[in-house]
């Protein structure tokens, strides 16, 4: 079995954040550490200063319907799973430096949920014996 859950969020799509809060908190709930490198469209997202997320073209009414199922359900959303998952269990979520210097943003831009900024290097150092999943 793997050490623990890598994850890269790369996607800026508003569905593939559910994913991301559902498999994180659930790894946190059972004691597995979790690693997530926040890149590409994803990246403005984790500043503090967030766009809403958007719908993917193609699929808006299934995600919407997604959407208001999830708010009569009263699911947390996945920024309140990030952060439950955080106080629970190991973990980290790390910004790519690469794609925060391509948007202009430093440390103190980013939401407190981030822990840090770090290359893909050191993320792939860090995880290398984890199992790694790409949203």
């Amino acid at each position: 079995m793997a050490k623990g859950l890598a994850i890269v969020m790369f996607s800026g799509e508003a569905e593939k954040f559910i994913p991301l809060g559902v498999l994180t908190q659930t790894a946190a709930n059972l004691g597995v550490p979790v690693r997530i490198f926040v890149t590409g469209y994803a990246t403005p997202y984790f500043a503090k200063n967030k766009p809403e997320p958007r719908l993917t073209k193609g699929f808006e009414d299934m995600a919407q319907k997604l959407m208001e199922g999830l708010k009569k359900l009263n699911a947390p959303s996945w920024y309140e799973m990030l952060k439950e998952a955080k106080e629970t269990g190991d973990v980290k979520v790390y910004v790519c430096s690469l794609m925060a210097e391509a948007l202009g943003l430093k440390k103190e831009d980013l939401d407190p949920i981030v822990d840090d900024l770090v290359g893909a290097t050191a993320f792939m150092n860090e995880t290398a014996d984890y199992e790694v999943i790409f949203i």
